[in-house]
């Protein structure tokens, strides 16, 4: 079992935050959840569900949604330093903001921690751990590009959302689950959404 923390921000593409939420708990690993403001709104307007205020009442509340599954889930508040991967003795094994905003992948580019997602991924740069960004933008400016290259430098698997083609989708599920099957193969875990290239 891993420890992943997953945080969501209010960039458009919550169904890939979902699916990726869904396919690691099923597969078993222990996801450390935190989610952002303008994330609760996101997931009002593109999903039509609304994502609790109070910690508890979203770990209830996601659990009901996803249905049965192996792994464990644990659902943190913005501004809870006590949860554990706010410190570099506890940061779990990777972590994967999607989708990410610019303005936080400008705070984790800057370094500024001034809430939970922000400060575990600074964590996870730190302790040399494994942060999967995947900015949901377009088109990107100069700004933008500069960021990801400085974190790119830094070590961050820096994972837009572009889907390839060459696997004939035919909805928009298909679409999402290419994605989520890119960030769960840099995760190293299994996944059976995708095929390998040449299989």
């Amino acid at each position: 079992m891993k420890t992943i923390t997953l945080a969501i921000t209010g960039a458009s593409g919550l169904p890939y935050a979902m699916r990726l939420l869904e396919c690691l708990l099923q597969s078993g690993q222990r996801v450390n959840l935190v989610y952002s403001q303008a994330a609760q709104i996101v997931a009002k307007q593109e999903l039509d569900f609304t994502l609790p205020n109070r910690p508890q009442d979203a770990e209830k509340m996601l659990s009901e949604r996803m249905g049965h599954f192996s792994g464990e889930l644990h659902v943190f508040g913005r501004e809870d330093w006590y949860a554990p991967m706010a410190s570099g003795s506890n940061p779990g094994d990777a972590m994967v903001i999607c989708p990410c905003t610019m303005g936080t992948l400008a705070a984790v580019a800057a370094g500024l921690s001034d809430d939970l997602i922000a400060r575990a991924a600074d964590v996870m740069l730190k302790e040399k751990r494994l942060l999967i960004l995947v900015p949901r933008e377009t088109p990107f400016s100069a700004i933008h590009l500069e960021n990801m290259l400085r974190l790119a430098h830094a070590g961050t698997v820096i994972l837009p959302p572009n889907p390839g083609f060459y696997h004939h989708p035919q909805n928009v599920q298909d679409i999402v689950d290419f994605v989520v099957a890119r960030i769960l193969d840099h995760l190293s875990v299994p996944q059976t959404l995708m095929k390998p290239w040449g299989d």
